[in-house]
């Protein structure tokens, strides 16, 4: 079946995306461990894909927790340092299809204000042609609604479509609707997949 868009997800796709190695950074893995224990931040950053305001969400959820109150809001004020560094394989293999005429879309459960911010530091992320933003469209991966406005949006039939994530329920969701798709454990094996596709040479790939 012939690819009409490639379909990418970003946090550890394009960008990595692992709080508590920053956290085991700057206040040490047994605080770390003692912190993500008590508070559930990963749900507080669900709030955020879903769609709440990002500066209003995390500090609202620090006042919950004060003894964990200049700890939380870290994933805000320091929000940047969480979402990084970028995977430079991955951005080549963006730029390359978008070079070989292939349209390249995002698909990621991120935030409306964090994810503006995010594209003032990483300049691929304005590159793609369509975005598509949990927290903009209030709906999150690997719910199928996101999925169907994708579709609805792009207009390009199910099938064509192949789409990467790191996550396999969010893979999931996508092969149910007609999607073909690839678990992303790393740029190589991504590299690997859209040469045996045919939308890139080895050399466009490396």
């Amino acid at each position: 079946m012939p690819v009409n868009a490639v379909i990418f997800d970003i946090g550890n796709v394009l960008i990595e995306w692992q709080p508590e190695r920053y956290y085991d950074r700057v206040i040490g893995a047994d605080r770390r461990r003692a912190m993500f224990a008590e508070v559930d931040l990963h749900g507080m950053n669900d709030l955020v894909d879903q769609g709440h305001h990002f500066t209003d969400t995390i500090y609202g959820w620090a006042e919950k927790y004060p003894e964990w109150r200049d700890e939380i809001r870290m994933w805000h004020d320091n929000w940047i340092e969480l979402a990084a560094p970028d995977i430079p394989h991955s951005v080549r293999l963006l730029r390359a299809l978008r070079s070989k005429g292939v349209q390249v879309f995002a698909l990621t459960n991120f935030g409306v204000q964090n994810f503006d911010y995010a594209t003032t530091v990483y300049a691929f992320l304005n590159e793609f042609d369509r975005h598509y933003v949990s927290g903009r469209l209030k709906a999150v991966k690997p719910h199928a609604p996101i999925y169907e406005m994708v579709e609805a949006d792009c207009g390009l039939a199910p099938e064509t479509l192949l789409f990467t994530d790191d996550r396999m329920e969010n893979i999931d969701a996508a092969t149910a609707r007609g999607w073909q798709a690839h678990h992303f454990e790393g740029p190589q094996g991504w590299a690997a997949r859209l040469v045996s596709e045919g939308l890139l040479t080895e050399s466009e790939a490396a």
